[in-house]
């Protein structure tokens, strides 16, 4: 099968670990890379085993003319490089979280269908085995019909305004960050429509969320997501039915689940001892949809990352009220 090229768009950790990924995928390679700084696109190119590096983005496009490009610089430049993309045509996989707010994420969507070209969130948790499993194990019923979901995620992040978590002109912000783990995977595995959402949030004094507090109201569940730069909180989520409970510890990077029965007995513990780096999935998806022509994803639809960009604006509207009142104590 022809070889499939993509090109990366930045030059961080995550992307090196794209890299990785790439190497345990059949007929792929990553052709090239771009960096604002094109001494940092250089160092990376060579640790990466790299041929081709660019100190433009633009450039690195138009001269290479990829099959796809990865995104993976911070939020607040997604949307200009899924466009910068989108003009040329070129298919996109894009870092979480893909959007700021829902007016770029429905422009670029729109975009990407007038261009007929395949854009994806690169939501790889959803791809993992043991969340599948647990998606498994709701569809058979084994704890009957989900009554409640709980999602819990967080750590302390480093407080210093210039960083990635704590600037709002990096795109920062625990919404961003990791809120969008926990409202991705649980849509991803209640697969019911949402009826109610209400979300709250603790601002820094730099204006990024620190602390998210989301409740849903799905047709037959609800669910309570928390996440928060503020704690080391134990990352894990609960599905609890009248039959029993699913724990899926650590769930955007899982590797088991557990299956409890309704008197507390451990009835089934799924390990997922086949995954090498869990970012393989999702680059097979991206190459399988693209040859087969589609514009999306049915695992990683735009629904689910507009629906997301919605509520980071909900986040974002609790953060402007509380500023407002704020000045008028003042």
């Amino acid at each position: 099968m022809e070889e499939f090229r993509f090109v990366i768009l930045g030059a961080g950790n995550i992307a090196a670990r794209f890299c990785d990924a790439v190497c345990h995928v059949k007929n792929c390679r990553v052709s090239a890379v771009a960096s604002k700084s094109l001494e940092r696109a250089k160092q990376f190119a060579q640790n990466n085993q790299i041929e081709h590096f660019y100190g433009s983005y633009e450039e690195m496009l138009d001269i290479e003319k990829p099959d796809g490009a990865y995104i993976a610089v911070t939020p607040n430049d997604h949307y200009r490089l899924t466009m910068m993309c989108l003009e040329r045509k070129i298919p996109v996989l894009c870092e979480k979280a893909m959007f700021q707010n829902s007016g770029e994420a429905k422009k670029a969507f729109d975009f990407a269908r007038e261009q007929q070209t395949f854009v994806m969130e690169a939501m790889w948790s959803r791809f993992l085995p043991a969340v599948r499993h647990t998606g498994e194990w709701l569809r058979e019923g084994k704890i009957g019909q989900p009554a409640l979901a709980r999602f819990t995620i967080g750590f302390c992040a480093p407080e210093d305004e210039n960083n990635r978590y704590y600037n709002p002109k990096l795109g920062g912000g625990a919404a961003k960050d990791i809120t969008v783990y926990a409202y991705e995977l649980t849509t991803y595995l209640l697969e019911q429509k949402v009826q109610e959402l209400c979300a709250n949030a603790d601002w820094s004094t730099t204006g990024v969320d620190l602390t998210d507090h989301v409740s849903i109201r799905f047709e037959h569940t609800m669910a309570d997501l928390m996440a928060t730069f503020e704690a080391n909180v134990e990352d894990q989520m609960i599905l609890y039915g009248k039959k029993g409970k699913i724990v899926l510890p650590c769930p955007h990077y899982a590797s088991e689940c557990f299956l409890y029965g309704e008197d507390g007995q451990l009835l089934e513990h799924f390990q997922d001892e086949t995954t090498v780096n869990g970012f393989t999935y999702e680059i097979e998806e991206v190459i399988s949809c693209v040859r087969k022509g589609k514009t999306e994803s049915e695992v990683v639809p735009h629904q689910v990352t507009l629906d997301c960009a919605k509520l980071f604006d909900q986040i974002g509207k609790t953060g402007k009220k509380k500023r407002e009142q704020r000045n008028e104590q003042d």
